[in-house]
């Protein structure tokens, strides 16, 4: 874990696609720290007007390269979050061209009890992870 969802405009090749979930698993890794094969990733893709996605007034120039992320994480030091936030923010438009600006992300909290890995268990709760 972190279990992250990706909300894409549709129409991006695969390459540029693995490329994208590539950069953001490498972030990851490095800031929160996450063992290598810890990758949950889930990509859902939109036709554009199904994607509203404003700027909450800070005059952001959203283009068709947005990237709407939604992770769901243990708790994490804010100072974490925000080294994450810039860190994404700056690969992500030097090996993908995403513009900081297309780049929105929304991290939501929970607990070792929120999560099962399978098999009906809580493996943090269990001690097997």
């Amino acid at each position: 874990m972190p279990l992250l969802r990706f909300d894409l405009i549709e129409g991006r090749d695969k390459a540029s696609l693995k490329k994208l979930l590539e950069v953001v698993h490498t972030v990851v890794v490095e800031v929160f720290d996450v063992p290598q094969r810890d990758r949950y990733q889930i990509v859902h893709e939109h036709p554009a007007e199904y994607m509203i996605i404003e700027d909450t007034g800070l005059g952001l120039n959203r283009t068709n390269n947005l990237v709407v992320l939604s992770i769901v994480s243990k708790a994490r030091p804010k100072e974490k979050k925000q080294e994450f936030y810039s860190l994404l923010s700056k690969r992500l438009e030097a090996e993908c061209g995403i513009a900081p600006s297309d780049l929105m992300v929304s991290i939501v909290e929970n607990a070792d009890s929120d999560w099962s890995f399978g098999l009906g268990e809580a493996q943090f709760l269990t001690g097997k992870l």
